[in-house]
């Protein structure tokens, strides 16, 4: 590696998700399977974290977040994560979080945040009623990150601009405070084979949790009975597969399918066309029902049974978020010294 400020500092990895509906195959695909991946890497401390905080920045009920966030946990862990291995735990568990996350909207630049093109997107038109924290929200996912320096962030394309601006929250406050390697800045982990998974009812939209149907996602928890029904009556064209990927340029609900199967497989969509080019989704749909059954409904089948002891989940959060304080404390311990604050080291574990 290059001596930058992100290879100066401890390398570490943090990723979070939102507890905001059941994950779907793209996060699995996207995100999930990346940090089980992650987990044999001995080169990164590896922090992976439920971001209730910020699922609370658009209506929600508190019963149903609570539940989420346990369903999002147990998903992780049916997927693959081993909370020995790698840290999980959920980010109201630790303070660290709101206090950076409130000395982070200090340093940010209002113009910065005007440029957040998601927040433009949740809002929509009512953009005066959103919350003042749907708006701060990119300050609060550099907190998140940087409470840990963490050095690396596992990142999907949507995701890019905030990190963008996490980095330059980092280098403004380093250079405000004459700290010019106090935070690092963070680089994005992006697989080389990352594939887009979108809505099974419209290729053009990415395959989202909050998608009013069902049927334009596979959930991580649909059993396997759900799974293959949804790709039976997933969106396609009427034309035969083409021999290679070039071939779905202009057909990109084919081009969703043929990508779920090759992400799933660990392959290319060329390498899967090799097979189906020439034949229609008759012959195409049984055998992706089939692949997505074997991978995702073993997913479900454990999340069901980690859900139904919601005491070990919490445990596991417990034990994790003990773990992620212990980092974060001297950090936050050094910001406020920095800051010529005083707090810095009064509450925490």
């Amino acid at each position: 590696m290059s001596d930058t400020p992100a290879t100066r500092h401890t390398p570490r990895v943090f990723s979070g998700v939102q507890p905001t509906g059941n994950l779907t195959l793209g996060n699995y695909l996207g995100a999930v399977r990346n940090f089980v991946a992650l987990q044999e890497d001995d080169t990164f401390e590896r922090l992976y974290c439920v971001v209730d905080m910020h699922a609370i920045t658009q209506p929600f009920k508190p019963a149903e977040l609570k539940t989420a966030i346990y369903e999002v946990a147990a998903a992780f862990i049916a997927a693959g994560l081993d909370p020995e291995k790698s840290i999980l735990f959920n980010q109201s568990r630790v303070t660290a979080h709101a206090e950076l996350g409130w000395i982070f909207n200090c340093v940010a630049r209002m113009g910065w945040l005007n440029r957040m093109t998601q927040f433009k997107e949740k809002a929509g038109k009512n953009k005066e009623n959103a919350s003042v924290g749907l708006y701060a929200y990119p300050n609060l996912m550099a907190a998140d990150i940087l409470a840990y320096r963490a050095t690396h962030v596992p990142v999907g394309e949507d995701q890019k601009q905030h990190l963008e601006l996490t980095r330059d929250i980092a280098q403004k406050f380093n250079s405000d405070f004459n700290a010019p390697d106090f935070f690092p800045l963070c680089e994005p982990l992006i697989p080389a084979e990352s594939a887009r998974i979108m809505s099974l009812r419209d290729g053009t939209a990415k395959m989202s949790k909050s998608d009013p149907s069902d049927n334009s996602r596979i959930n991580l928890s649909d059993t396997a009975d759900v799974i293959a029904q949804k790709i039976r009556k997933a969106k396609t064209d009427p034309e035969p597969l083409p021999g290679e990927a070039a071939g779905l340029a202009d057909r990109p609900e084919a081009r969703n399918l043929v990508g779920i199967f090759a992400a799933l497989l660990g392959s290319t969509p060329d390498d899967v066309l090799k097979d189906f080019g020439g034949k229609g989704f008759g012959d195409f749909k049984p055998a992706l029902a089939e692949l997505t059954v074997e991978k995702i409904a073993p997913i479900g089948n454990e999340m069901r049974r980690l859900t139904a002891e919601p005491d070990h989940i919490d445990a596991i959060l417990m034990a994790g978020a003990e773990r992620a304080a212990r980092i974060a404390r001297p950090i936050m311990a050094d910001v406020y010294e920095t800051l010529g604050l005083t707090g810095g080291g009064s509450a925490g574990w």
